[in-house]
């Protein structure tokens, strides 16, 4: 489910050599196949088609203006969680009513532009927002389609700061005080209160804890629309996995198997939250080896790439396969840190951020590489650029978007001039 391949011992993205890609946009850099996108996105589509579900594609997680229009061609709707990324979608000219707003703590200003905008659906996650966007709605003059993001108290097993679905985070409303948000609310004139939302983390590679938080939404719901309440949407989330170590994650058909069952009934209007699981694989970071050094009994791979680039083994202590670009005859057959190969000879693969947690690969059996040259560091397209810092002052990379045998850039390289330019631009500010 990726077009990144080897032929004859060079990687390929699509049908271009990654190498061709280096030579003209340089390293780091971003590499994403369209192809991989558009599997994963049609994936999806074709898991749940009986839900007919609007499938929200997250942008957080990869939020570049290109890969979102191409989504959107495809009929992707969005989630977002800030006014940055709904002001992302609108510049591609998404359809607002295809767009779901969710985030704990939404400012009076990111309410009033989501209800301006005409969002389909503002996920709720305390009983001080719901009270704001009624207000703010009722000053506008609009009735917005509005959710709560219920506690489904479901752990996710997945890491501590990724599991989002228990009364130990700051997501979301426990049940009882939904029970006693819908009496208040579900009659309003200013908000249209019609929907529960869960959402338990990511990634999630159980799909039955989907529904085990599907099961207790629609008891609430049922309980809700047994006392006269309208619920007709249900947003069961996201956090859907994908392929790290090549194997761990689910399909989305795994997922509806298990999913689709339990929403079949009821005339529910289903939305689904994906993001990782669409993009994730259709990406990869390219780093060029600077140094070979070795301290103690510790060898170091020194390369371009950092936490700057890819921060999630440095905040998650995360798995990301590495490989050369140039593999010979060493292609690797699983993106398993365990290889069958002789020779190989175990790293750590720093970058040049002057911190200690800045590493994209620990005690890693590589083969022997030099000065010059190329790493692939799988599974990028998630989390990776949309979480990139300019720390140490150092410009964010470019993103290159490959469709068959075109190459676009997407994002291009940082200056040194950009890291100034808001520093700098202050003429008309006192």
């Amino acid at each position: 489910m990726n077009r990144f391949e080897y032929h004859d011992g060079h990687l390929w993205c699509e049908d271009r050599p990654v190498r061709d890609l280096v030579a003209r946009w340089g390293t780091p850099l971003y590499v994403y196949s369209a192809q991989t996108l558009r599997m994963h996105y049609e994936g999806f589509q074709r898991a749940f088609h009986v839900l007919k579900p609007l499938i929200c594609f997250s942008v957080k997680c990869c939020p570049n203006l290109h890969i979102l229009r191409y989504l959107g061609e495809w009929g992707s709707g969005f989630d977002v969680v800030s006014g940055g990324e709904l002001f992302r979608v609108l510049r591609i000219h998404a359809d607002p009513a295809r767009v779901v707003f969710a985030g704990v703590g939404k400012t009076e200003q990111e309410i009033e532009a989501a209800l301006r905008a005409g969002v389909g659906l503002l996920n709720v996650e305390s009983a001080a927002e719901l009270a704001l966007v009624a207000d703010v709605a009722a000053r506008l003059g609009v009735r917005p389609n509005v959710g709560i993001r219920m506690i489904p108290d479901v752990d996710a097993r997945t890491h501590a700061y990724t599991t989002t679905g228990t009364k130990q985070n700051k997501f979301g409303v426990p049940v009882e005080a939904v029970r006693e948000l819908y009496p208040r609310y579900g009659s309003s004139r200013a908000i249209r209160l019609c929907g529960l939302h869960v959402h338990i983390g990511s990634p999630v590679n159980d799909p039955e804890l989907y529904a085990q938080s599907i099961r207790r939404a629609l008891n609430l719901a049922a309980e809700l629309r047994a006392a006269g309440y309208t619920v007709d949407t249900l947003d069961v989330g996201g956090g859907y996995g994908a392929y790290y170590e090549g194997s761990e994650a689910p399909s989305a058909e795994d997922y509806a198997r298990v999913i689709v069952p339990l929403l079949e009934q009821g005339g529910w209007r289903v939305i689904l939250e994906p993001g990782r699981s669409i993009a994730a694989n259709a990406g990869i970071l390219v780093t060029r080896v600077l140094y070979v050094k070795e301290s103690g009994r510790r060898r170091f791979v020194v390369v371009d790439a950092s936490m700057n680039e890819l921060i999630r083994p440095a905040l998650y202590n995360a798995y990301h396969f590495v490989w050369p670009v140039e593999a010979g005859e060493r292609v690797p057959r699983t993106w398993s840190a365990a290889q069958p190969f002789d020779g190989l000879q175990v790293c750590d693969v720093v970058g040049p951020v002057c911190e200690s947690g800045d590493f994209l690969a620990r005690q890693r059996r590589l083969p022997p590489v030099r000065p010059g040259d190329l790493l692939a560091v799988y599974t990028a397209g998630a989390y990776a650029m949309a979480m990139a810092s300019q720390y140490n002052s150092r410009p964010r990379a470019a993103e290159v978007l490959v469709r068959g045998s075109e190459a676009r850039l997407i994002r291009r390289r940082e200056t040194y001039e950009d890291l100034l330019r808001a520093e700098e631009d202050l003429s008309s500010e006192s």
